[in-house]
Formats: structure tokens, C-alpha cells, sequence
């Protein structure tokens, strides 16, 4: 029996599916299918928020294999205010705490219009590079220029139901006092720290307090000053209980998916969506969120920022790709150690999509084969591209001398059986391994080797000569360190100074295979000779 592959076999392709078949439900008009993905402007964008936004449009690219029109909607939030200096910032930024980040002065030399613009420039620019097509809007224009103006009359209209459905939801009674609409201070300058307790509806206006808000555990105090608002004067934004509704319905958005730490924000909206402004919410996909190597998640706020711009000083942006999009669900660890192995997996996938990885079944050769194409944004090579393994350029660059690293690498390279083109993929790659070096790889200096180390070393030779597979050459160590003596460890640090500059290494069996069985052993041969690795 045929084996049904819905479009390109992956997650995404289903997800399509799913939305367009509920959109046909709905009886919606499928002449174009939006998802969305909010983009924060308040600090460094890390890879978590790059992955909302790569997710959303990889949803949105599905819906294009299946024959219909789709569209990415990046939205910046640049209307919030500033609530707390992300680490590493100018201290000075502390005057503008509370404020729009589109109304703070961009402080790094002014080369943005504001603070906000500086940040989603970021992160755009590494959508950019990640092959990610979208239509961009900005909060601050969306509310100045009266985007947003039907959906806020509405929520305004109906702020008790508004407040009723928050308290039911999160158990929260401040929306059935005040109104979720926060003006900017005409005082002050502050967003956060205004309290609109009264609506005049003729006027469409607000009247407000700058009395203070609680944020992220600290009170910011307002400054007094009592107003009124024109909710369509751009001058304020709606908060976020109510938000994401109205951006669903002002831009039809059909699907979002969505970090862990926001489902109880996205659950308000979904209702507010339906019962106030009567527009059946997008279909979503929740995905939990990225930690560091210590657990704990990743923020713009704490210092622990892993942003994209630091993934491509050492790996592709495809790679990038492959470590979004490969698993939705489940919480992750990263750091930029895991660059090299996604690399690697990368040149994998590669393989199995030309043919030159074999596998046997057929739903899941599909899978892959479609993970690759998702990670090339539906765009891959015409043809296989050159493949070494990310270690063997490392260890290449450790050893190469100063002033000609490229050149030395590609002799290497030849002596090594490998033959590549001398062009840009190449230099990239080298680009990436020097860069790696030169970040992660500091100078060791060779601690002196005892006569029981060196005959240790030579055993190991002796052995790997004899040897054929990778668990031969992992378990050639174990033999020769019980027939000398010599602790496990200690020879493994030795083998990787001598090859790699560094007492760590990758798997050492593998490392073997991928760099010839011969090539290990002649530069082996040269560090006892000569006292110094290559």
C-alpha cells in the first residue's frame, strides 16, 4: 500500500494542511494565509526569538507547497516600553526606563532611528540571512497610523466583558478596574506607569493617571500627572491581554505559534478574539522554550543572550535553520557548542537528499530529505557542495601558521584525500573553523611527555595500524593506555594536544575516520619526533 507524503513529509507540511483544512471549515477565503510572529525590540534578539519567527514562516512556506498563497507577517513590538537594562547595555538607559523603546534614542552611535529600531534591525537582518521572506510592521506605525483603530474602539466599548475574561482566565481583577489601554504619559514619557480608569466614548478618549506600575517584580512610580488620551492617536498601545486579538483580526492571521512562557497570554486573547471582536482566533503550536548549558532560559534581561549573530561567526545560517527546525517541541540546552555537530548533521542531510545516504524507509527518507530543503527555506543547491568534517577544519586551523591560514588549509586539505573548489563555500567553512580557533581554541603549551606516555602513544600506533573500524580506533586508546599504565585520560589529553592544539577533543573513533586512519598516525609520528604537533 502507498505510503501517503503530505507535501514535503515534515511537521510543517502537516501543520499546513491541518490549517488549511480548518480555514476551509471556517469558510474563510484561502486567497492568502497569514501567520505572524511578534519580533521583541526591548533587547539583543536571541536565537529564541529568531525561532519564532523561522517557525512561523516555515508554517507559512508549507502552506505554499500545497498550492496556496501564504505571507509572513513580522511584527515589532516597539511600542512597549523599556522595562528593565539588558545587561551589558549603557548605563545610561536607565533615564528611560518605562518609555516606548521607539521613542528612546538609538545609543549605539545613532545609526537607527530609536532604540526599537536598532534591536528589530537585528533581528530581521539574521532573518534575512536565514532565508526568511516576510512583510514587516512596526507597533509604534500600526497604532500612529490607525491600524489597530476599529479593534481598539471595540475593546473600549466592551471593557467590563474585557475585564470579566481576564479575571476568569488569570484569576487577575485589575482589567475589571482599569482599562487595558496604557496612554503615553503626557508628563512623564512613561507607557507603564499610566492607569486609564475612565473611557469617554464620544470622545474616544481615556482619562488617566501616571500613578505607577509593578514590573518584573519592581515598582516603577509615575510621576502624578493626571490626563486624558485619544486611544486613536498613536499616542498609547493596548495591553497584551488584548493585544494579539486585535493584531489577529486588523491583519486576518490564520496561524502563530508561540514561546511556553506566553500560552496564558495567547489563552486571553483567544477568547478575547472570539467574544469581543468576533473574529475566530489563529490556529497555533506551542513550543517550550531555549536554555543555556547551566538551565536556565535564555534572556535579553539576564546576560545569558545567545544571538544568531554569534551562530554565524561559526556556522551557516542553514545550520541555524536545522537546529530551529528540527524538533518543535521539547525544551533544549544550546550553546555555540553545539555549532559544529549541527554543521555536520547539515552535510548529513545533504547526502541523504542527493542520494548518497541511502534510507530504506520511505516516510522518513521523505522527512529528511524535506528538513533539508526547510533549512534552505525551499531554495537547496542544485548540487551536493563540499563536505569536511567541522573537526578537521578545526584541526587544520589550530595548526595553521599565521598570515596564511587559507592556503595552509587548503594544502592540507589535498594531502588529505580531499580535493575541494576554490570557492566561496570553502572559504566560509575555513572562515568558520579560524573563527572557532581563534574564540575557543587558547594556545596550550605541552606539558613534557614521560618515556611511559611517549611508548603508550607508540603502542597506540602500532595498533591503529591494525585497526579498520571507529570502534577499533575509540577502543586503540583504552588498549594502549592498560598496556602502559597510563590513565585514560591522560592519554586522550595527549592525543588531542598532539592533534588538535587542546587537551579536549571530539569522539576520538570518528575524529579517526573522518581524517583518515594514515593522516592520524603521520601527525602522531611527527609530535613524538619533533616534541611539538604539527
Amino acid at each position: 500500500m502507498p505510503v501517503e507524503i503530505i507535501g514535503r513529509g515534515t511537521w510543517y507540511d502537516k501543520t499546513a494542511r491541518e490549517l488549511i483544512e480548518r480555514e476551509k471549515r471556517l469558510g474563510r477565503s484561502l486567497a492568502l494565509i497569514r501567520t505572524e510572529s511578534g519580533l521583541g525590540a526591548s533587547g539583543l534578539p536571541h536565537i529564541g526569538s529568531l525561532g519564532d519567527a523561522v517557525r512561523n514562516y516555515a508554517v507559512a512556506l508549507g502552506v505554499k507547497v500545497q498550492g496556496y498563497n501564504s505571507e509572513l507577517i513580522a511584527f515589532s513590538d516597539d511600542m512597549d516600553g523599556l522595562r528593565r537594562i539588558p545587561a551589558g547595555f549603557p548605563r545610561e538607559l536607565e533615564r528611560w526606563l518605562g518609555h516606548p523603546v521607539s521613542h528612546i534614542p538609538d545609543p549605539f552611535g545613532g545609526c537607527h532611528e530609536s532604540f526599537g529600531d536598532h534591536m528589530t534591525s537585528l533581528l530581521l537582518e539574521a532573518l534575512e540571512a536565514c532565508g526568511v521572506e516576510y512583510t514587516f510592521m512596526s507597533g509604534y506605525r500600526a497604532y500612529r497610523d490607525g491600524l489597530l483603530n476599529d479593534e481598539i474602539l471595540t475593546i473600549m466599548e466592551n471593557a467590563g466583558r474585557v475585564g470579566k475574561i481576564i479575571r476568569e482566565e488569570l484569576g487577575q481583577e485589575k482589567y475589571e478596574e482599569a482599562l487595558p489601554y496604557f496612554p503615553i504619559c503626557e508628563g512623564c514619557g512613561r507607557i507603564y506607569t499610566t492607569n486609564s480608569y475612565r473611557y469617554l466614548k464620544d470622545e474616544h478618549k481615556v482619562l488617566y493617571r501616571c500613578s505607577g506600575m509593578e514590573i518584573k517584580g519592581a515598582w516603577m512610580e509615575g510621576c502624578g500627572y493626571e490626563g486624558e488620551a485619544d486611544v486613536l492617536a498613536g499616542r498609547g498601545k493596548l495591553s497584551w491581554k488584548v493585544e494579539f486579538a486585535s493584531r489577529w483580526r486588523a491583519l486576518d492571521i490564520r496561524f502563530e505559534s508561540y514561546g511556553k512562557d506566553i500560552s496564558d497570554s495567547v489563552r486571553v486573547n483567544d477568547r478575547i478574539s472570539r467574544e469581543i471582536l468576533n473574529f475566530e482566533p489563529p490556529m497555533h503550536a506551542q513550543y517550550e522554550m531555549f536554555l543555556d548549558k547551566g538551565g536556565r532560559k535564555i534572556s535579553k534581561s539576564a546576560g545569558n543572550v545567545f544571538t544568531p549573530q554569534v551562530w554565524f561567526r561559526y556556522g551557516s545560517p542553514q545550520s541555524l535553520n536545522l537546529l530551529l527546525l528540527k524538533r518543535f517541541v521539547g525544551t533544549r540546552s544550546i550553546s555555540p557548542d553545539d555549532i559544529p555537530s549541527y554543521m555536520d548533521e547539515l552535510d548529513d542531510l545533504e547526502d541523504i537528499y542527493f542520494g548518497k545516504i541511502e534510507v530504506a524507509d520511505e516516510r522518513e527518507r521523505a522527512k529528511l530529505k524535506g528538513l533539508y530543503e526547510y533549512c534552505w527555506m525551499l531554495k537547496p543547491p542544485k548540487e551536493r557542495r563540499i563536505h569536511i568534517p567541522y573537526n578537521i577544519l578545526v584541526s587544520l586551523a589550530t595548526a595553521a601558521p599565521r598570515g596564511r591560514e587559507f592556503e595552509y588549509v587548503r594544502e592540507k586539505l589535498k594531502d588529505y584525500g580531499y580535493h575541494p573548489r576554490d570557492d566561496e563555500e570553502l572559504k566560509k567553512r575555513i572562515e568558520y573553523a579560524l573563527n572557532w580557533v581563534e574564540d575557543f581554541k587558547a594556545p596550550v603549551k605541552r606539558a613534557e611527555i614521560s618515556q611511559r606516555e611517549r611508548e603508550a602513544i607508540e603502542e597506540l600506533i602500532a595498533i591503529l595500524k591494525a585497526s579498520e573500524t571507529e570502534d577499533d580506533y575509540q577502543n586503540s586508546v583504552f588498549s594502549a593506555s592498560r598496556s602502559k599504565g597510563i590513565p585514560p585520560k591522560r592519554l586522550f589529553e595527549l592525543l588531542y594536544q598532539a592533534l588538535l592544539g587542546s587537551p579536549h577533543g571530539p569522539r576520538f573513533g570518528p575524529y579517526v575516520s573522518a581524517l583518515g586512519k594514515e593522516n592520524v598516525i603521520k601527525r602522531l609520528e611527527e609530535f613524538l619526533a619533533s616534541g611539538d604537533p604539527e
